[in-house]
């Protein structure tokens, strides 16, 4: 099997983002303004930490933003190689931030509700450089937009990675204990974690460790 890219993410000061690059993350990411969740920082502190992240580790950053210009902005600020979208957009918002920021690449989230997910997948993926499956609801009068720490439906998700051209990440519940079981069903490309390595709302090393040999002997 391909080896698993690992993102872990809500970093939220540099010894968080220096203990994840040891543990071996490909990728780091960095939570802006959102309704709920965890690991939210102010986009000034993103871009400092954000270039003290050293290559080839990807630096990420997570928008709830909707307004593609508002999205512009904060990418101009941050300074990241990825777009985690994570509320939903209309296709033509996609085009408008290529077109924009054509360095950047895009991964819209696809929280995985039930079967009407994989038509959006599918959707997206037209226009995504990867796609994240979560296991938030936008669809609450307060979104949830990710770092619920709950698993949703992976037969779902296996579909999605078996339907989509792009790249997919997982995330949801992830665990030291499930990870195997997440990636034997689902074969993403790569794997998201937040809650799942953490323990009072910081980044727990042990946990973080467990979770990395965990993954490493898949």
């Amino acid at each position: 099997m391909p080896r698993l890219r690992v993102k872990i993410c809500c970093i939220s000061d540099a010894d968080e983002m220096r203990a994840a690059v040891r543990a071996g993350a490909d990728a780091l990411g960095f939570v802006s303004a959102m309704a709920t969740g965890p690991g939210v920082i102010d986009e000034d502190r993103i871009a400092a930490m954000a270039t003290g992240v050293p290559p080839p580790v990807a630096r990420v950053l997570l928008t709830s933003a909707l307004d593609a210009d508002a999205i512009v902005a904060q990418a101009l600020l941050c300074r990241p190689d990825v777009l985690q979208l994570v509320d939903y957009h209309d296709a033509d918002i996609l085009v408008a931030l290529r077109t924009a920021l054509p360095s950047i690449r895009l991964m819209p989230v696809v929280h995985v509700t039930g079967d009407e997910s994989v038509d959006l997948a599918r959707r997206l993926a037209e226009s995504a450089d990867a796609l994240l499956l979560d296991s938030g609801n936008p669809y609450l009068p307060v979104k949830e937009l990710g770092g619920t720490g709950r698993v949703h439906d992976w037969a779902i998700s296996r579909t999605i990675v078996d339907t989509v051209p792009c790249p997919v990440f997982l995330a949801g519940g992830l665990r030291p204990d499930n990870v195997a079981q997440a990636v034997a069903m689902v074969r993403p490309f790569g794997l998201d974690i937040c809650t799942g390595v953490r323990t009072g709302g910081r980044l727990d090393v042990a946990k973080l460790e467990a979770f990395m040999s965990a993954v490493r002997a898949l």
